[in-house]
């Protein structure tokens, strides 16, 4: 999660730029460092702002089950996302619940140039499930799925990886498709999930990659996916990572493109720090290959490899952090239908309320 959200903030101020004005601008080594975006330094945008949503909606959605003993987790999803877009001033025909702990970060209440198909998929919602009338296929629904990665490693705890990794890929592609209607946006997304759920498990990267793929290819609409990332760990073989190996694999506007990007930063690369650096300085949307590297990267080397320069300074780091606390405790909450009310389960209702 906070990998996610470091490489957010690192791609947020060179996002439209290409790699030449990059380098022109900051140097021959680009970005290495947080550069000013919206009026500070380390700003995240939107793409972190959804992953904290989608990890309370997660939250929620267990609490739900808990409480009511069956829950839609992707309609909870959903209604977390209509949070969200009270956030940025927008509404939807159905109104969200305005309560639990999130909304409490006012920091959350700022509009960082939001993704238009998400927004547009949202505002038109008339229920929290909905699926979008479009047909596309951007990043928007990987760069904020990877909590759902976590969820699943801690839910299913105690079944195999690669049954984790199913239920992960499936709710990270149902959780896509809440905004994003083509198989590659939902896929790519699903695929993202599934990699953090193994990574999650300790499952080795190449080993993940295997796992995922295998469960992937069994989904109609997969072979843009399944070729990306084939391209991406071919490239990732050849040797030494190179920003020009990153130039193959596209820009990262569309979902195949970005998560590619971030599956070559993670195999390529030798730490968190160069694959970071590695995964903003290109033409494209560095904010979004940034985010889901980040993602990758934050699961496959742990908090304590993420430079110390980079978490201070990070804004909502604090939240971020909680999120990803609340993602690694929650089974053993003190909720349940047949559970006695305490102070500490009247505490967690609270914080995540089960609708």
């Amino acid at each position: 999660m906070v990998g996610g959200a470091v490489g957010d903030a690192l791609g947020a101020p060179v996002e439209f730029m290409s790699l030449s004005e990059i380098r022109a601008e900051l140097g021959p080594g680009g970005v290495h460092g947080y550069q000013q975006a919206f009026g500070r330094y380390g700003a995240i945008t939107d793409d972190t702002q959804l992953a904290m949503f989608t990890a309370e909606g997660l939250l929620r959605a267990y609490a739900c089950d808990a409480m009511n003993g069956s829950t839609d987790v992707p309609s909870i999803v959903g209604h977390a996302y209509l949070r969200w877009l009270h956030t940025q001033g927008e509404s939807a025909a159905i109104a969200p619940a305005l309560d639990g702990w999130l909304l409490r970060e006012k920091a959350l209440f700022a509009s960082r140039v939001p993704g238009a198909t998400v927004v547009d998929a949202l505002r038109g919602r008339t229920s929290f499930g909905e699926r979008p009338r479009n047909t596309s296929k951007g990043c928007g629904g990987a760069m904020r799925v990877a909590p759902v990665g976590l969820w699943c490693a801690r839910l299913d705890e105690g079944m195999s990886p690669d049954r984790v990794a199913k239920h992960a890929l499936d709710l990270g592609a149902d959780t896509a498709a809440l905004t994003h209607g083509h198989p590659t946006g939902q896929l790519a997304a699903g695929f993202v999930a599934a990699l953090v759920a193994l990574l999650a498990l300790d499952v080795p990267l190449h080993d993940a990659l295997d796992r995922a793929a295998a469960i992937l290819v069994r989904r109609p609409g997969h072979d843009e996916t399944m070729a990306a990332v084939e391209h991406a760990r071919k490239l990732a073989a050849v040797g030494e990572p190179k920003a020009d190996f990153v130039l193959r694999l596209g820009e990262g506007w569309v979902a195949e493109e970005a998560v590619a990007i971030a599956v070559y930063c993670a195999l390529a690369a030798p730490d968190f720090d160069a694959g970071i650096r590695l995964a903003v300085n290109h033409d494209g949307d560095s904010d979004s290959t940034g985010a889901i590297a980040g993602n990758l990267l934050g699961a496959l080397h742990g908090i304590e490899a993420i430079p110390t320069r980079l978490t201070n300074g990070l804004e909502l780091v604090d939240a971020v952090v909680q999120l990803a606390d609340d993602l690694a405790t929650f089974p053993a909450w003190p909720i349940g239908q047949f559970e006695p009310t305490t102070e500490a389960s009247a505490w967690w209702l609270e914080r995540y309320p089960p609708h």
